[in-house]
């Protein structure tokens, strides 16, 4: 039997940056897509590796983004020009977030960010929606 659970639930949250922090959920998120989180490595082969084969070494590990849509409430606080994720876009704030899973224990990562994509859509037929890319800078931890 599977131990899997349902994504349904999962909150991404946001920093306000005061001390101490505290976290708003971010409204109306859709499918979170990340962190995609890598390793970026080295080629050390060299004329004495082991029969021929190419050899590498780890070296800096990086964060990647988290990208997700919302249905975009221009007056909600966490989307809103002013205070919102927009805003942090514009004044190129280095914010914090957490993205917790709806498991028992509340698991999910925390990590700095900043907001390097936000593409509004107006369709005619459908509803007023964006899409949000975070850039991670830094560690990303296990919460």
């Amino acid at each position: 039997m599977t131990d899997a659970f349902s994504s349904f639930g999962t909150f991404l949250k946001r920093g306000n940056g005061g001390s101490p922090e505290t976290f708003a959920t971010v409204a109306e998120v859709g499918d979170i897509d990340g962190p995609d989180m890598s390793l970026d490595t080295e080629d050390v082969t060299s004329h004495d590796s082991t029969n021929g084969w190419s050899e590498f070494i780890g070296t800096i590990l990086n964060g990647g983004e988290v990208g997700f849509p919302i249905n975009f409430v221009p007056s909600d606080p966490t989307h809103d020009a002013v205070s919102g994720i927009q805003q942090d876009m514009r004044n190129r704030t280095l914010r914090n977030f957490r993205l917790v899973y709806p498991d028992p224990g509340g698991n999910g990562y925390a990590f700095a960010a900043l907001v390097t994509g936000f593409k509004a859509s107006a369709p005619v037929k459908g509803k007023l929606s964006a899409d949000i890319k975070l850039k991670i800078s830094g560690v990303v931890t296990e919460i």
